[in-house]
């Protein structure tokens, strides 16, 4: 007893709908939508900075304040007050760069590195600072943005390794 022309309509309609879902899932799969470019965060909004790692330095939270530990050769002084740490944090927290297409550029080739750990993050953020035809350049590594800065963002962001 084989089906009526009915349930084969029903069907033939419910496997056109299934394939449908499919195929539109699939499409947004291959090509997913262009992030539109435009200012952003640099960091995502309300993270809660534990420490900021640049090369041979290393900024940390300890209780409600922060220290500076660096590897880097100082006349013996500490050249950053905890006010210098408090506002190059808030600088990365507060800071909206311009997003840019993807330059053509030699990933091997970074000015500096900024690790971030934040609180409820498992793996630390890291930013690529690049320096391209007299531009700079950052590159979010975990969002694959590329973000574009002037000198004077670049120098502040960087500031304890001298930019």
């Amino acid at each position: 007893m084989g089906l009526s022309r009915k349930a084969w309509n029903n069907v033939v309609i419910f496997s056109m709908l299934i394939m449908i879902f499919f195929l539109n899932g699939l499409h947004h799969k291959l090509n997913p939508p262009e992030e539109e470019l435009g200012r952003v965060l640099i960091l995502p909004e309300q993270s809660f900075i534990l420490a900021l790692a640049y090369p041979g330095v290393k900024i940390e939270r300890i209780g409600t304040s922060w220290r500076i530990e660096s590897e880097l050769p100082h006349d013996g002084r500490q050249p950053y007050t905890e006010q210098d740490l408090i506002e190059i944090i808030k600088l990365w927290q507060n800071s909206e760069l311009e997003m840019i297409s993807a330059p053509e550029v030699n990933t091997e080739q970074a000015v500096s590195v900024a690790t971030f750990w934040l609180a409820a993050e498992e793996l630390p953020l890291s930013y690529q600072l690049y320096l391209l035809n007299g531009q700079y350049i950052l590159f979010a590594k975990r969002s694959q943005r590329w973000l574009q800065l002037s000198p004077q963002q670049a120098q502040q962001l960087f500031k304890p390794i001298e930019v």
